[in-house]
């Protein structure tokens, strides 16, 4: 996804369709989607904002840290438990259960879980 356009640009489509103009015409004029001017125009009449939203990022980790204390106590109670075994208990509960979202949220609360101990280091000298 690419980045959004300038808040300029959007002024310029914004002020062509006030005095007069098409949102379809204003978008030609300036070389953007008949939609996009056609939201830019609504966006800007209904709350007075011009520049564009936040893009990316994480909008829905939020909801599981509600669940972190539950979460992290399976660890301890159950240290070989899999992300899968994770997600099922919290389905059941009917909680929130991406394994995305999970992974993130034991990523933020440094959990890391290695399933197999470290393997001994080699006797041999690299080259």
């Amino acid at each position: 996804m690419g980045r959004a356009l300038s808040n300029d640009l959007r002024r310029r489509v914004i002020s062509a369709v006030e005095q007069g103009s098409t949102a379809s015409a204003s978008a030609r004029r300036f070389g953007v989607g008949r939609s996009t001017a056609i939201d830019w125009v609504a966006c800007w009449r209904e709350t007075g904002r011009i520049a564009a939203r936040p893009m990316g990022g994480d909008r829905h980790s939020h909801r599981m840290e509600a669940w972190a204390e539950t979460i992290l106590g399976w660890i301890d109670e159950t240290p070989d438990i899999t992300l899968v075994e994770m997600q099922a208990r919290l389905r059941a509960k009917r909680a929130p259960s991406a394994m995305g979202t999970l992974w993130r949220l034991l990523d933020r609360h440094a959990m890391t879980v290695k399933k197999r101990p470290d393997t001994p280091r080699s006797r041999r000298a690299r080259m």
